[in-house]
């Protein structure tokens, strides 16, 4: 039985389209609960698969035309094969990137009616168009019977979002939205793309997932310069990527520019904080992973310097009010925290944080508990 947030995408399709779809499938939203700016340097994340997804409800055409309406605005958008060039502006190009990454890739793509709604928090780091792209990408799959594995379809999915959209970002986003499983972290190495799943799981804490409502775009000039900073640093430094750097004290002694410094001690120190993540989680301590939290923060807000006053006071006010640890998640420059809390404390966490936003004069929060599930489906 599908969700009332599923079933309303499927009535919307029955009345905008006046039939039934073929089926209904979803893709989730991520959050990153360490590992920040380190996909891109071929190093390591481990992201879970939020509850909120996006869901697209879906019926094949015969011709070459694509009809997608967004429940959540009530735009319809209509894109053809002729129209599948990189640049398109707005949501439709994520969908139309896709289209476009199947048929570059030699699959054969029909037209196709598609109603879509998502629960996913726009802008807010927890990367809505990672899940658009892999819900679109898993409809289409099956609408068109194409055998692609999972990690294939993370890859096709960023392929749209890089060539076509024109966002320069990672895989991470891409392969916790296809490959995560309930109750786990993925813990992923962007260079060789293993991946291992690892529990992430306590009775006794809880994850607070509080989006700040300063929201960010990844198409902007910030990310692109702290992804050149980091190639620029390795080309110096003459490995291919910050990954490869073992010695960190060689080698910022080695460079010369106090930015590129700050940038390499994060990726570094960030790879390690990921590798020390999978260790206290795999041994079922995950109390453990408030320090790493807390140093993972003061990395991204001293050294890569992506962190807001929002969100630096959000992390500041949830150790406060009792949180183990707390940092940022996601690109940066505005977005969501997280905070390891103890169980059924979340509330009372992001009522702190509210009070603190409103002394402030910042637009209150909106929070909810992280809940580690499965990544893109079919439903129905």
């Amino acid at each position: 039985m599908l969700e009332q947030r599923d079933e309303a995408v499927v009535n919307a399709f029955r009345t905008g389209y006046s039939a039934e779809p073929a089926g209904v499938w979803v893709a989730p939203g991520r959050v990153n609960l360490i590992g920040e700016h380190t996909d891109y340097n071929d190093g390591y994340v481990m992201p879970f698969a939020l509850d909120q997804h996006v869901t697209i409800a879906a019926r094949p055409r015969t011709d070459d035309t694509w009809s997608v309406t967004s429940v959540n605005t009530g735009d319809t958008a209509v894109f053809e094969a002729a129209d599948l060039r990189p640049g398109m502006k707005g949501w439709p190009a994520y969908l139309a990137g896709v289209v476009w990454a199947l048929r570059e890739a030699g699959h054969r793509v029909s037209g196709a009616d598609l109603t879509l709604g998502s629960d996913v928090p726009l802008g807010s780091g927890l990367s809505s168009s990672a899940a658009l792209e892999c819900a679109m990408l898993t409809a289409l799959a099956d609408l068109n019977d194409l055998e692609i594995e999972p990690l294939q379809r993370a890859i096709l999915a960023r392929k749209a979002e890089n060539e076509f959209v024109g966002a320069p970002t990672g895989l991470m986003d891409q392969a916790a939205s296809t490959l995560c499983i309930a109750g786990h972290a993925l813990f992923f190495d962007c260079r060789d793309h293993s991946v291992r799943q690892v529990p992430l799981a306590d009775p006794a804490l809880e994850i607070l997932v509080l989006n700040t409502n300063t929201p960010h775009a990844h198409v902007d000039g910030e990310y692109a310069e702290r992804r050149a900073s980091c190639e620029q640093a390795a080309e110096r430094l003459g490995v291919p990527a910050l990954r490869d750097v073992t010695d960190l004290d060689a080698a910022l002694a080695r460079l010369d520019d106090d930015l590129l410094r700050r940038r390499v001690r994060h990726v570094v120190t960030e790879d390690a904080r990921v590798l020390e993540a999978v260790a206290v989680l795999e041994q079922g301590r995950l109390a453990d992973l408030g320090p790493i939290l807390d140093a993972g923060h003061a990395s991204m807000r001293d050294d890569f310097e992506i962190t807001v006053p929002t969100v630096d006071l959000a992390v500041e006010t949830a150790r406060e009010a009792g949180a183990l640890g707390a940092r940022m998640t996601g690109g940066g420059f505005g977005g969501c925290i997280i905070a390891l809390v103890p169980v059924g404390t979340s509330d009372a966490v992001a009522e702190r944080i509210g009070a603190a936003f409103a002394d402030a004069g910042h637009a209150a929060p909106e929070h909810f508990v992280g809940v580690p599930s499965a990544g893109a489906r079919r439903l129905h």
